[in-house]
């Protein structure tokens, strides 16, 4: 009795090679090749007889082996240092975006969640673990910029320091958002206006997308010749209920609150009514958050977006970019763009 020829024996899965499928499909092994990278067209009818193939001997490309040919890791770092004061929903919506983009042009995603500083960069360059870096949770004198100008791997920062030379970074235009709230209430007639923004700590770390929002609330506000206030604001609600009575306290004529911190939005909602503000008749409320946010609230806010999708996809975008040598903006600024709804309305005449 004859054995079993082994080359005409199944192989197990992780055991079938390219020259295998090649092989099964009747294609050289560059054409295997160049249907997985996608780096060369190649016609239908071939692309599917490969597929099949791989399909049929259950084939799965090496990672560790495309990374050996390439000298590349295939993982991005993204550095995001948890802090106090940090939003967790708007980030994970950053984070999600960064990891599926990633996924896309297959790149896993290492995320650093540890607040190393320069330290952090410079371990996480030093080694071979990653081939770029995405930095989140950017400040103005970021103490990591001088790092990244100098990093041996290509590196996308998602926000601006107030010195962004040599860098590559990408955001919502957070000065132009603080901007168009203003422009909006003015519109409706509304001339006392309020910002509450962020926590405390966010401005006290010098956080740039918290500065620069309210950097454009004033100047727009000032262009109108409109009165303006500008205060952190605490996430909890006795602190919002607190805020909103000094502010009213304050300025009794106020009509138009701008909200920079989607975690205070629904306690501003309910402490309104309670201080007989009745939204919108007596005060015009907008904030700058998610859709999803401003649209759960009653009334539905009117609001400036805050598109995380589209920035994380940029972010990566940009760095695969870099990675290949290609030339990529220093700025990529997101306009913002402003939905309204039930909660802003024409300003009632002063008595």
């Amino acid at each position: 009795m004859t054995s079993p020829d082994p080359a005409a024996a199944p192989k197990r899965a992780d055991m079938v090679t390219i020259t295998d499928v090649a092989r099964h499909a009747g294609v050289a092994v560059s054409t295997v090749s160049y249907v997985l990278s996608g780096k060369r067209a190649i016609s239908a009818t071939t692309r599917q007889r490969v597929l099949a193939s791989i399909s049929a001997l259950g084939y799965h490309p090496n990672a560790g082996a495309r990374a050996l040919a390439s000298r590349r890791a295939n993982v991005i770092a993204l550095v995001l240092p948890l802090r106090t004061g940090m939003h967790l929903p708007v980030l994970m919506q950053l984070v999600t975006a960064v990891v599926t983009s990633a996924r896309q042009v297959d790149h896993d995603v290492l995320l650093m969640t540890a607040d190393e500083g320069p330290d952090g960069l410079r371990r996480i360059a030093a080694s071979a673990m990653v081939d770029g870096v995405v930095v989140m949770d950017v400040e103005m004198t970021d103490p990591r910029v001088p790092v990244l100008r100098e990093l041996g791997r290509p590196s996308v920062l998602i926000g601006f320091p107030a010195d962004a030379r040599g860098l590559t970074c990408v955001d919502l235009d957070f000065h132009r958002a603080g901007a168009l709230c203003v422009d909006h209430l003015v519109r409706l007639g509304h001339r006392r206006l309020a910002l509450l923004g962020a926590p405390g700590v966010v401005y006290e770390r010098d956080t740039g997308f918290a500065h620069r929002t309210r950097a454009g609330f004033l100047e727009a506000a000032a262009d109108h010749g409109v009165s303006a206030v500008a205060r952190p604001c605490e996430e909890h609600y006795p602190a919002v209920r607190e805020a909103l009575v000094d502010l009213f306290a304050g300025d009794p004529a106020l009509t138009g609150i701008v909200v920079h911190n989607e975690a205070a939005v629904d306690h501003v909602m309910a402490v309104l009514p309670m201080l007989d503000r009745r939204v919108p008749r007596d005060v015009s409320v907008v904030a700058i958050c998610p859709d999803q946010v401003a649209e759960r609230t009653r009334p539905g806010l009117s609001s400036v977006p805050i598109p995380a999708e589209e920035v994380g996809r940029n972010a990566v975008s940009l760095l695969m970019r870099k990675l290949t040598g290609a030339g990529v903006p220093d700025a990529t600024l997101l306009v913002p763009t402003l939905t309204a709804r039930s909660s802003t309305a024409t300003a009632e005449p002063a008595a």
